[in-house]
């Protein structure tokens, strides 16, 4: 059966929001998506449903038996073929329209400037913490948007880097989590995730990348979103691109660039001295002030808390330290109050900043 692409696109258009201008710039737009495992497959696939005209695909792997739970779009015939060649075909096969194309050569430093700088948005589905902050700093320099996602156990991540405002990039990946050590807690190629979590994020992804290019709706500028599939809760950690803040300039990147190796070896950032267990907590609590980043103000806690201020809200400016004191910031489970921690400890260099490891929610006195 022979279809036109007006019969392909005809619900989509008929969305005041996007209508035949917006369907064109989709078809228009040249975006690359690199990584095609449980995030890169999901968002390209209804990235090329709705029309993006030009996609390229970049991965190095092919398609593993362990993949299948969360990779939902290979079949078990496809075992040992490259992500890339299979996906491209089934890209092609759901939207005729879209101009394809792929690349299964690994990422590096010395090929990374060549793939992104002829595209305008590139679209981080990796899960290799070297190569993404290779990618966000090519991004800096280069001037490319980067839709970013991650991924861990039962919390996905989603953000847009890079993008203009005005006469300014907004914050990158950079001021969210200054290197790698401070991101360990999304490091999806070092745990696993559940499968569901994975279509959510890549979906979110690809609702970032279509909201840039209609420009319709508010795209997560200078936000990251942390999204937790087993209490169906989110959260947005507001962040700011000004140079002073976490010096994720421009120049500074383009230093670490030169410097950075951004090689697998990066990926050992070793123990991370900034999380206290619940029972080195529990037998050296009356050390510690504590911050509490929970939502509700009002929560009743089994010990004294010094500063309380929602993570919603959490703003490094409001918060003043005592010198000489030490800090434990605390949450439900830990991711809220180990992403609060690093950036007070940015902040207050000199004071010893713990963030508690499992959260409250399995402490016992």
């Amino acid at each position: 059966m022979k279809i036109t692409k007006e019969q392909l696109y005809q619900s989509q258009t008929t969305l005041s929001e996007i209508g035949k201008k917006g369907q064109q710039k989709l078809n228009d737009a040249e975006i690359i998506v690199i990584g095609c495992g449980g995030l890169g497959s999901v968002a390209a696939v209804y990235l090329a449903a709705s029309g993006i005209g030009n996609i390229h695909l970049v991965d190095f792997d092919v398609v593993k038996v362990s993949d299948l739970y969360r990779q939902v779009f290979y079949k078990t015939e496809d075992i040992g073929k490259s992500k890339v060649e299979v996906l491209a075909k089934h890209l092609q096969s759901i939207s005729p329209f879209v101009h394809v194309t792929y690349n299964n050569q690994k990422v590096n430093k010395s090929n990374a400037i060549d793939l992104i700088d002829e595209f305008s948005i590139v679209v981080d589905c990796t899960d290799s913490l070297s190569t993404k902050y290779l990618l966000n700093d090519v991004c800096v320099i280069t001037d490319t948007i980067l839709v970013y996602g991650s991924l861990h156990k039962y919390d996905g991540y989603v953000a847009t880097f890079n993008m203009t405002k005005g006469a300014k990039r907004t914050a990158n990946l950079r001021d969210a989590f200054p290197d790698m050590a401070s991101q360990r807690i999304t490091n999806s190629s070092k745990t696993n995730s559940l499968n569901t979590i994975s279509g959510i994020i890549g979906l979110m992804q690809a609702n970032e990348v279509i909201k840039i290019i209609t420009r319709y709706g508010k795209p997560l500028m200078n936000e990251l979103l942390i999204y937790n599939s087993l209490e169906n809760s989110q959260i947005r950690i507001k962040l700011s691109s000004e140079p002073c803040y976490k010096k994720a300039d421009r120049g500074c990147i383009l230093k670490t660039f030169k410097h950075q190796k951004y090689d697998d070896n990066d990926d050992n950032i070793g123990e991370d001295d900034m999380v206290i267990s619940d029972d080195d907590f529990k037998n050296r609590i009356d050390e510690f002030e504590i911050i509490s980043v929970f939502e509700d103000k009002n929560i009743i806690l089994p010990f004294e808390v010094s500063i309380k201020i929602p993570f919603s809200k959490f703003d490094i400016g409001s918060i003043k330290l005592e010198p000489n004191k030490k800090y434990v910031v605390v949450c439900n489970k830990g991711i809220a109050s180990y992403v609060a921690a690093l950036i007070i400890k940015e902040e207050y260099p000199d004071n010893i900043i713990f963030c508690l490891e499992h959260g409250i929610t399995n402490l016992k006195f």
